[in-house]
């Protein structure tokens, strides 16, 4: 990853961690509440029942003059019996001291000259102290957890950016390379006219022919950069346009050897007429780029259809259907930047235009355009 995709993968790990822990610090906060407060109930009631039970032995034990036998409380729970005599003025009848939770009863009602029952348990905070450790536990391993996750969706997230990152940087070099062929040209014939003083037909033409092929990938930069942009669409004759595209790579064509057979009909499309000249002229680049010298490039032009053949490396079948992916080419073999099939389909949808596509390696290719 770069700077910015790790920057962008931070950022998106310290959010997602950061508002998780948060989310997870108030949810342990009010769990504990709830659980404290039922643990506190739960004790006052467990104190109060015991206190009673004890009231009502001594009661019993007066009102049927019998022995009174004092029960043994469950573990972590003890009780006293204040006499009337030793009895002194309690502010609460439910408090704490020295880590215990203490309840002052009075229901003997001085039966047997008992005034109170006093029960107390540590039980309440030992409970709580156990709860916290449970909870900060349960907290911990839960948030190992968010942060494994965090990171996987992390990297999730980074991967179409990454895919995308890759592309971009693949695409600027490419660039790179597709400018420094005719910017080399173009300075070199420049500088061997101005040495010669000499305008000859081959330095003119390898200007022209550097000079058009800047102006292709301007276009196709251009498009690229305001495809949104809404054209006024009118009919045109295909014909037209495509005798023009032919005639623009005319001189590519004789500079490499390459013969364009044409069949051209009339026909009437509604479209704007840039967009055509640049479908048209995207088609023709690549089936020059990719051709041998000495071979042929076919194109037949009828009222509701377009082909063009050529006689080059062609397309593997694994490919055929990622070709007019952006930034995705056929072959690395010759140049390119991957864009060119992609801004053919973009242009064909807009207008509802059918492709369909035939190859075979080392054959060439037939992509034929159809319309209703």
């Amino acid at each position: 990853m770069n700077s910015l995709e790790k920057k962008s993968f931070y950022s998106f790990l310290a959010l997602y961690i950061g508002s998780s822990f948060l989310f997870l610090m108030l949810s342990g906060f009010w769990y504990y509440k709830a659980q404290k407060s039922s643990l506190e109930n739960t004790t006052y009631y467990k104190l109060q029942h015991d206190a009673d039970t004890i009231s009502g032995l001594i009661i019993n034990a007066q009102m049927h003059n019998i022995a009174l036998h004092l029960p043994t409380l469950e573990t972590g729970f003890e009780y006293i019996i204040i006499k009337k005599y030793e009895a002194k003025n309690f502010e609460k009848n439910y408090f704490e001291k020295d880590g215990y939770k203490i309840l002052v009863s009075s229901s003997p009602r001085e039966h047997m000259d008992v005034k109170y029952v006093v029960v107390k348990t540590k039980e309440y905070h030992q409970k709580l102290a156990q709860l916290q450790k449970e909870i900060l536990l349960v907290m911990f391993f839960v948030f190992v957890i968010i942060v494994i996750i965090s990171v996987l969706l992390a990297k999730l997230f980074m991967k179409p950016i990454h895919q995308k990152v890759k592309q971009i940087e693949s695409f600027i070099q490419d660039i790179s390379h597709e400018l420094n062929t005719p910017i080399t040209a173009l300075k070199m014939s420049a500088s061997r006219a101005i040495q010669k003083k000499v305008y000859d037909e081959k330095i003119l033409t390898n200007i022209s022919i550097s000079t058009k092929q800047l102006y292709s990938i301007y276009n196709s930069l251009a498009y690229l950069n305001f495809s949104s942009e809404k054209k006024v669409i009118y009919e045109i004759n295909l014909k037209d346009v495509i005798n023009e595209v032919i005639k623009f790579y005319a001189e590519l064509c004789h500079a490499k050897h390459i013969i364009i057979k044409s069949e051209l009909e009339v026909a009437i499309f509604k479209i704007d007429e840039d967009r055509a000249k640049l479908l048209f002229s995207n088609l023709l680049s690549n089936a020059i780029k990719y051709s041998m010298p000495n071979k042929t490039i076919t194109i037949i032009l009828t009222a509701k259809a377009f082909t063009i053949k050529d006689e080059g490396i062609g397309i593997a079948k694994d490919k055929l259907n990622k070709i007019f992916k952006l930034y995705e080419r056929g072959s690395n073999i010759a140049g390119g930047f991957g864009v060119g099939l992609s801004i053919v389909r973009q242009i064909c949808n807009e207008v509802g235009i059918r492709i369909d596509i035939e190859s075979e390696l080392n054959k060439g290719s037939i992509f034929k355009f159809s319309w209703h």
